[in-house]
């Protein structure tokens, strides 16, 4: 009996310096990974998206919580004087989540551009939608509030050949990215004052 127990002290000891350390390396490098993140994925397409902006949207960045959305918005300044915003949503493709950075002229409702963020979809498929712009640029210039279903769904977006589970993925993202502009607007314009 005395040794199931100092067993099972021993064991309770070791769980609990093992999770303190998990927790540990975790906070550790929670910032590391978001700043990578920021660096690598989000920057390089909101850089894509507003090429010409007269502020840093990065360094302008702002979070909005509502309900039970949090969303990270990007704010420009176009070189024309107009206002937009870029933030990403994300679907479901065929090798798991598929993010979606989007850009919104907050003058006009009207999609600038959007770009694909990360993926795991396959090489030479899926993962086209990253690479050949062909696909995304159907996003552009369409209204905020266009049916982003694919074609074969009632909507207005053509599903790349060979990747239609990775086309309907974006078409959702870019349903919710609706959805959430239209729901978000008033807070993001007061943020951006």
């Amino acid at each position: 009996m005395r040794e199931m127990i100092s067993m099972i002290v021993v064991l309770t000891v070791l769980t609990a310096v093992s999770g303190g350390l998990l927790a540990a390396v975790q906070s550790g490098t929670e910032v590391q990974i978001e700043n990578q993140v920021l660096k690598f994925q989000k920057a390089p397409a909101i850089q894509d998206i507003f090429p010409e902006v007269t502020n840093d949207p990065l360094a302008e960045r702002f979070t909005i919580k509502a309900d039970d959305i949090e969303l990270q918005v990007f704010p420009s300044l176009l070189a024309d004087g107009s206002k937009a915003v870029a933030f990403e949503t994300k679907g479901t493709a065929f090798s798991g989540p598929i993010g979606l950075m989007v850009g919104i002229n907050l003058d006009t409702d009207k999609i600038i551009d959007v770009r694909v963020t990360t993926h795991a979809e396959t090489p030479g498929i899926g993962s086209r939608a990253k690479e050949d712009l062909s696909f995304v640029s159907q996003f552009s210039g369409l209204a905020i509030d266009t049916n982003f279903a694919l074609k074969g769904e009632g909507g207005s977006i053509d599903a790349m050949s060979g990747a239609t589970v990775t086309s309907k993925g974006l078409s959702i993202a870019a349903i919710q990215a609706k959805q959430i502009y239209q729901k978000l607007k008033p807070e993001i314009v007061k943020q951006m004052k």
